[in-house]
């Protein structure tokens, strides 16, 4: 009879391995990771977004004076950025709703917005048909009374 001694220091890779896995292949409507204040090149706003939009995970600060900052998954449609929490009332949707300026970072460009949330129908259905696109997997809570989705304008 054989006995497997693995010893702590492989039983802790095994762990970590697996929690990396796990974390990676998980489907997740959102990156909850956030920050403060963000920092790059402030911009104008483009005509179009073509340099943003394939940018599959943006930078999004809210809070005003008391920056909070997340990253997030975003779809363009006609001519504006979009992004979507669910039906999370995550820290940054209740920000926007306070104060609905925010700032938007990606390929280390500032630029400053106005949130809107959508709340027609027909829109998000688009919206929906544009993450599965994008993010292979429609969003999990279509119910746009439910769930905040935000168009992102120009200041």
């Amino acid at each position: 009879m054989h006995h497997i001694h693995y010893s702590t220091r492989n039983s802790l890779t095994v762990s970590l391995m697996f929690f990396a896995t796990l974390a990676l292949s998980s489907c997740t409507e959102y990156l909850p990771i956030s920050s403060g204040a963000l920092s790059g090149t402030a911009t104008e706003t483009p005509a179009q977004w073509t340099d943003v939009a394939p940018v599959e995970i943006i930078q999004l600060e809210t809070g005003g004076e008391d920056a909070y900052s997340v990253n997030l998954w975003v779809v363009e449609l006609g001519g504006n950025l979009h992004v979507f929490a669910g039906d999370n009332r995550a820290t940054w949707v209740e920000n926007i709703e306070a104060n609905d300026d925010v700032r938007l970072r990606a390929n280390d460009l500032i630029y400053s917005l106005r949130a809107t949330r959508v709340t027609d129908a027909p829109t998000f259905e688009v919206f929906a048909q544009a993450w599965e696109a994008k993010y292979g997997n429609r969003p999990r809570n279509e119910n746009v009374d439910e769930t905040y989705l935000f168009r992102l304008n120009p200041r």
